[in-house]
């Protein structure tokens, strides 16, 4: 199974995976699963840890390095056809980030783990 990660759900995956439900850290913690994380969700945590509105473990580099190294995390880059997605995308979020995971997710045939609700509008699966 391919997964994109939420942002937060990244983040909790990390350093907190308690806060996963069961069903989510099943996916994450599954050797059958395709861990990926969009370019966008590294974005938005380096302008949110730049800003102090983010405080992570390790510096963003690290933490990526270490979970690519040692869960073969998938950084998922954000190509001409995941922008050119948003413009199917019912305005169901206003986040462009999450905009972004979700035309990616469909863009890319996979799941997305997610805690949002408003993701959950979308024509795309949602595991949480």
């Amino acid at each position: 199974m391919r997964v994109l990660l939420d942002t937060h759900a990244f983040i909790w995956w990390d350093a907190a995976p308690q806060n996963l439900s069961v069903r989510a850290k099943a996916a994450c913690f599954s050797p059958d699963t395709e861990l990926m994380l969009s370019a966008a969700s590294v974005w938005e945590m380096q302008i949110k840890a730049m800003l102090g509105k983010l405080t992570l473990r390790n510096s963003l580099q690290e933490i990526l390095s270490a979970q690519i190294r040692q869960n073969g995390l998938v950084v998922l880059p954000i190509k001409l056809e995941h922008v050119f997605g948003l413009d199917s995308l019912p305005p169901h979020h206003k986040d462009p980030f999450d905009r972004m995971i979700v035309a990616q997710a469909i863009s890319e045939g996979c799941a997305v783990i997610s805690h949002d609700s408003a993701i959950t509008q979308y024509s795309v699966e949602v595991i949480w």
